[in-house]
Parts: C-alpha cells; sequence; structure tokens
C-alpha cells in the first residue's frame, strides 16, 4: 500500500486589518511548520504555500486538493479564523477531516477549532478535532486515522474474485454483492472455480517446473507419500496457484475467495498452495504485493483481510477457524484447513527463512495433495471479522499475540487432533469468552501482525459500522 495521501490547507482571518496587525506573525509561520512536521511523517503530503483565508483562497486550494487525489484533509486553524470559512472548505472537499489547533495561549486557535467543529457537529459531518502542538503525541493520534481515511478511499473500486459458492454449508461466507458495492464501493466477479482446473492444464511445463523447483527447494520438507501426495499431485497443485495469479491479472482482481471444499479437495486438488503463497509477498518469480486470499469462499473474510492488508499497509494477513479455546490459560487455537499464508512462520522480510519453517504434509482429503504445515511465529497481532447482524455488518476486533506452546502442551493437543494435523496459530488473548462465543459472528477470523486497534475503530466510525471490542 501506498502512504496515505493527505491534503492540508491553513485556514487564517479574512479581516485585513485583524490579520496585518495579529494573526499573519502567528499563522504563517506555523504553516510552515505544520508543512515540515507532515512531510516527516510517512504520508504523502500535498499543500500551498499559502494561508487560505477569503473563499476564493479556500476554494481554489480546495479544487487542488481534489485534483492531486487527497484521501483525508488536515484543516490546520493555528489562530483564529471564521469557522463558516473553515466549513465553507471542509464541505466542498467533502472527505473525512481533521481540525487541528494548538495550545499556545495567545492565538486564540482553541475559539476556532470549536466554532468550527461545533458547526460540523451541528450539520452532522463526522470529523476528528486535535488540540496539539507538533510533538510525537500528534503522530500518534493522527496516523491511524490516516490510515483509515485511506483505507475507505481505496476501497472504492475494487474489484473481488469469488470462485464458486457456499462451501460446506457456511451461510456466514455468504454476502450480498451490492450490499458490498452500496457500502464499501467494491465490485465482484463471479468465477466458476473449475476455471482454474481447466487453466492449470494449460500452464506451461517451464512455468511449472521454476515454481515446483523454487518451492521444493525453500521448504523445511516435502514428505511425498505413494498414495495421494506425490510429484505430480503437488505441481497440479502448483498449475492451480499459477493458474489463478493469471486469472487475477487478466480480470484486474483485488482480492478473491476460493469455495475449494469439497468439489476441489474430492476430486482435483486442494487450493492450500494458493492459500499460503497469494497473501503471501513472494513467491518464486520474487517480491510482490500479497494478494488476498480466503477459503471457502468467504467473501467477508476476504474483505476483512483485504481490509487488514491495507489498514496494516500491506502486510500479509491469515485467515483461521476459531476451533479450541483452552479457558484456564486463555489460549486458543486457530488452525485452518490445510493452509497458512507463509510469511506467518517466521515473520521474516526473507522468503527463505519464512519457508523453511514450512513442511508440505499429505493432505487428509479425497484427492490427496499437499497441505502447507507450520506453527506461526510469536508476536502482536490483531485480530478482526466483518460480519451481520440482522443484516447490518460489525466488525469484530481483538488484540493478542501469537505464542510458542510448550513441547508437552504441543504433543497433547497432536494427539487429541489425531492425524487430522493442520497448521496452526496459538493466540494468547484477553477476552471475554462468555462474550466472544455469545456474540461473534463466524467460523472463521483474520489476523494480522501488529496492533491494529485504533485505525480499525476509526475506520468502523468512518464506514457507519458497529465495532465489537472483545478484550476485557
Amino acid at each position: 500500500m501506498s502512504q496515505p495521501k493527505i491534503g492540508l490547507i491553513t485556514f487564517g482571518d479574512h479581516r485585513t486589518h485583524e490579520w496585518e496587525h495579529v494573526f499573519k506573525k502567528m499563522t504563517e509561520p506555523r504553516h510552515q511548520e505544520a508543512v515540515a512536521y507532515f512531510e516527516q511523517l510517512p504520508v504523502t503530503l500535498v499543500a500551498q504555500e499559502s494561508v487560505a483565508r477569503t473563499k476564493d483562497e479556500i476554494d481554489a486550494q480546495v479544487d487542488a486538493l481534489r485534483a492531486a487525489g487527497v484521501e483525508v484533509l488536515i484543516a490546520h486553524t493555528p489562530c483564529w479564523t471564521s469557522p463558516n470559512l473553515v466549513v465553507r472548505g471542509i464541505q466542498r472537499l467533502n472527505l473525512p477531516t481533521v481540525l487541528l489547533g494548538n495550545k499556545h495561549p495567545g492565538t486564540h486557535s482553541t475559539v476556532g477549532l470549536l466554532g468550527a467543529g461545533g458547526t460540523l457537529s451541528q450539520i452532522g459531518y463526522p470529523h476528528m478535532r486535535l488540540r496539539e502542538d507538533f510533538t510525537e503525541d500528534l503522530a500518534q493520534k493522527v496516523m491511524p486515522y490516516f490510515m483509515a481515511t485511506a483505507v475507505k478511499a481505496r476501497l472504492q473500486g475494487k474489484m473481488f474474485g469469488l470462485f464458486g459458492g457456499r462451501s460446506l454449508g457456511i451461510d456466514t461466507g455468504t454476502f450480498d454483492p451490492m450490499q458490498w458495492k452500496k457500502l464499501f464501493g467494491v465490485d465482484t466477479e463471479h468465477i466458476d472455480q473449475l476455471e482454474i482446473i481447466r487453466r492449470a492444464e494449460l500452464v506451461p511445463e517451464a512455468d511449472t517446473k521454476k515454481m515446483m523447483t523454487w518451492l521444493t527447494r525453500v521448504v523445511g520438507s516435502v514428505q511425498y507419500n505413494d498414495d495421494k501426495f506425490t510429484p505430480e499431485k503437488l505441481a497440479f497443485q502448483v498449475r492451480c496457484y499459477l493458474a489463478t495469479m493469471e486469472i487475477i491479472g487478466e480480470m484486474g482482481l483485488d482480492f478473491v475467495a476460493i469455495k475449494c471444499m469439497p468439489d476441489l479437495t474430492t476430486h482435483f486438488v486442494p487450493q492450500c498452495i494458493s492459500a499460503a503463497l497469494l497473501p503471501s509477498p513472494y513467491d518464486a518469480d520474487g517480491r510482490r504485493d500479497p494478494i488476498m486470499m480466503a477459503c471457502e469462499a468467504d467473501g467477508d473474510a476476504a474483505l476483512t483481510m483485504e481490509i487488514l492488508k491495507e489498514i496494516s499497509g500491506g502486510l500479509p494477513v491469515l485467515f483461521m477457524d476459531v476451533s479450541y479455546i483452552d479457558d484456564e490459560r486463555g489460549l486458543f487455537y486457530f488452525p485452518n484447513c490445510g493452509a497458512f499464508c507463509s510469511w506467518y512462520a517466521a515473520r521474516s522480510d526473507d522468503p527463505a527463512e519464512n519457508m523453511k519453517h514450512i513442511e508440505l504434509r499429505p493432505a487428509n482429503r479425497p484427492a490427496g495433495g499437499a497441505i502447507t504445515y507450520f506453527n506461526t511465529a510469536p508476536g502482536d497481532m490483531t485480530l478482526a471479522r466483518l460480519y451481520r447482524e440482522n443484516g447490518r455488518y460489525r466488525m469484530g476486533i481483538i488484540s493478542g499475540e501469537t505464542v510458542h506452546i510448550s513441547p508437552e502442551e504441543h504433543d497433547n493437543f497432536v494427539q487429541a487432533r489425531g492425524s487430522h494435523q493442520l497448521p496452526t496459530a496459538f493466540l494468547k488473548l484477553d477476552v471475554d469468552i462468555d462474550k466472544l462465543v455469545g456474540n461473534f459472528g463466524s467460523n472463521h477470523v483474520m489476523g494480522v501482525a501488529g496492533n491494529r486497534v485504533e485505525e480499525l475503530l476509526h475506520f468502523c466510525e468512518l464506514m457507519e459500522i458497529e465495532p465489537v471490542f472483545f478484550n476485557e
């Protein structure tokens, strides 16, 4: 994800006498200080050199920001300025807005800030108010909002590819494409998943060999057997991945979900190689942007993954089942049916470091093939999930961390699971378990590295989606 694109307008008093004799000498230096401050943040700043004081100046700066494609406005009121003119600029641009004042005793900034903010509240215009000087505190408060506004803007026009339909009767994986189009601005292409199989047969042998050579070289082990996990089966899974990449490229898809079970897992091969590599930032051809893929045709999961990717600045995202809860220890066991995003094996910028922790094991499915087996590396994680109650979207949000469990605990887990071993994330979550079980709207949950709670709360507010925070 590229940096959030921020527009800045510094508003000044339109009265000539007060401007020349009082406020000019305080406003113009603070405008230059604001430009310098935001330019050193991880954003793309668009701003004019001058302060906007009159209607014509405000309109001209707004039009320049619109032409530049900014995604959020900083309405900077370092000194007193007429609130109606600030609101004029905000309404004309019609973007999420941060009203920014300062704490200096002689600027009258708070008066202008509250005057404009009060007007925006009266007309129901959502905005964020900050009374901060140019310190680290300002960045900590404003960056999550910037990321959230960028995600809202960038969802508009995205294309989702849905391969197949409802999988295994999982109703929560279904969605309304028109609701998506209205609420998120996301369009949907429906694609038969047999198109993956058809195109897989057409993948050039040289491309298959390149990917196979890389994959079998970098993973920790390839545990072929004489039954259903053979080099030929793995090669077919690789061709399915390459075919899916080809479809994504041709159709301009931004993120996808694939039904897979039971059709492909019974009669062809599971799509576990695709589920491991698509959301990862690399493959045999080198580095690329992660492409979010949800299993079992789970549309709301895929959209959640895309939101988490964007809100984290482009990080890979995990797709997981909420499987087992150790109530006494607050430890959650989240596997998936055969694949995890490979980046989470070590969370490393070096693909080889991640891949060496992965075992390609025989899939416990009728058609055979491989699963990508590993336990996720430890680290902070934010879990989220879009789901609906009575037709209205909510977003479940949980902060926690992935952890390593002891060898004894892991052995007990393996014995309890039996032969059906899957990639698993062990998460330490400080949550109200009864609330989670009683209210969480799906059996699937998504996770991204780091703490992204503030960003998600801002995103929910911008989208008028109710956030449901499950941490105690």
